[in-house]
């Protein structure tokens, strides 16, 4: 039997086990798919994880370690190298799968206007919500508790600010299950029509971020499609890998991977 799973923590509300084990049942693949939480006491001295790479064939990362899994890898392919994050693993080599689920949702409500998104949050889905938005032609601003060179923080953005940046996504963790009362701190009174709010949380179906857009008028999605995008991408990379016994570019998918 072949060994999958995902690592992250926490993992209360996985869409990935079930997703995957009904696909191995479909496909008649002999697979199983679970979980791995690992808090920070378990990642700290990367046992753990070192014994998970060693005994499952491929797994998908999760908040919080898209960027602490890359040291213990082999190597990135050339996306997640330029991402510089990991959602998707296959004998010990890095992909990043959340750049195409990301693009594929958001790619349809795109206006001719929106030039500009403020990108919330500086993890790994902000990196790939970053590169996304890059490639479809929209600059992306990080915005930070914590701002560094290049980013803004959360007290700057100002009227003029959110007129500027028609996008805003968030890639935090607020307002996920079962945090549901809590958002990102922006002046939601300056959102309006001419806004576009995704959200890569994705449970509950419409978070309080979601929620406070939509009553200024604004368009909005969840991280649902994201999520499926990815996970299908994700598939794919593992059933061709095993295929082509490890031998995995991006030239043999029968996907674009960027």
């Amino acid at each position: 039997m072949h060994h999958y799973g995902i690592i992250g923590y926490p993992l209360l509300h996985s869409f990935s086990a079930k997703y995957f084990n009904e696909k191995f049942k479909t496909e008649h693949i002999d697979a199983e798919y679970s979980l791995y939480p690992l808090d920070k006491g378990e990642w700290s001295n990367g046992e753990r994880l070192k014994e998970l790479l060693d005994t499952l064939d491929g797994f998908n990362v999760t908040l919080p370690y898209k960027q602490a899994v890359i040291p213990f890898l082999d190597r990135l392919d050339e996306t997640a190298q330029a991402i510089g994050a990991v959602n998707v693993v296959y004998q010990r080599v890095g992909y990043n799968t959340d750049c195409l689920g990301f693009m594929d949702s958001i790619r349809p409500l795109l206006r001719e206007f929106d030039r500009k998104a403020l990108v919330l949050g500086t993890g790994g889905a902000s990196k790939a919500a970053c590169y996304g938005l890059r490639k479809l032609g929209v600059t992306p601003t990080l915005v930070s508790r914590h701002p560094q060179e290049g980013m803004l923080g959360y007290n700057e953005l100002t009227e003029a600010v959110l007129n500027e940046y028609t996008v805003i996504v968030n890639c935090t963790p607020l307002g996920m299950l079962p945090d549901v009362d809590s958002c990102p701190e922006i002046p939601y009174e300056y959102i309006s029509a001419r806004h576009l709010l995704f959200d890569c949380v994705y449970n509950p179906e419409e978070t309080l971020f979601l929620h406070k857009g939509k009553a200024q008028g604004a368009t909005i999605r969840n991280g649902m499609e994201m999520l499926v995008g990815q996970a299908k991408a994700a598939w794919k990379i593992w059933t061709k890998c095993a295929k082509w016994a490890g031998q995995c570019t991006k030239d043999i998918l029968d996907f674009k991977y960027i």
